[in-house]
């Protein structure tokens, strides 16, 4: 799938699908908060023991190789503000699958669509109103395409059998008869 992307208040935001998810750079959302590395905003926003708990319930109910055991450690942890969860350990601990890392050129840290939205209003609510809205935007866009698409063949299929039928009439013009047409094609 050719990457996607998606401008915000003047932000252009990467979009990739991600196990047939839509998966969003919070990378290139936390570029839109202060002058703080994003890596810096996205690590205070897993600080917060409410996003904890968010994610947590967000990877129960989309993720069955979960590691249950690992769930009540990071809570206990969260309380203690000495600690810091990065994505990449957040992934490797409980096996996430709500948030990807990607290294190297275009890499950063990428969140599945609701995580997002979460990660969004946590920054800035009014920026998750106009997130909300593009990426809805870019979905229905994409719907009609894959929509029209779908017609296309179904018309196209139609007319082969159309003209499958009408070169089973009995009676007509031999140039005109595609399956006699080439036959005869075949004989010569």
């Amino acid at each position: 799938m050719a990457k996607k992307k998606i401008k915000v208040e003047g932000i252009t935001i990467r979009l990739e699908e991600i196990n047939d998810r839509d998966y969003v750079s919070l990378t290139d959302i936390a570029k839109k908060s202060s002058n703080s590395k994003p890596a810096h905003i996205i690590q205070n926003w897993m600080k917060n023991s409410n996003t904890l708990r968010y994610l947590l319930t967000w990877e129960k109910a989309h993720n069955p190789k979960i590691k249950v055991i690992q769930l009540d450690d990071l809570l206990l942890e969260s309380t203690d503000n000495r600690i810091i969860i990065s994505p990449k350990d957040w992934i490797k601990r409980i096996n996430a699958i709500g948030i990807v890392q990607k290294s190297g050129r275009g890499g950063g840290t990428f969140a599945h669509q609701e995580i997002a939205l979460d990660f969004c209003y946590w920054l800035s609510p009014e920026f998750k109103v106009y997130l909300n809205q593009e990426f809805v935007r870019l979905k229905k866009e994409e719907f009609s395409r894959q929509n029209l698409e779908w017609h296309i063949s179904k018309i196209t299929d139609n007319i082969d059998e159309v003209r499958n039928l009408l070169d089973t009439i009995p009676g007509q013009l031999p140039e005109l008869n595609r399956l006699n047409y080439s036959k005869k094609s075949e004989e010569e």
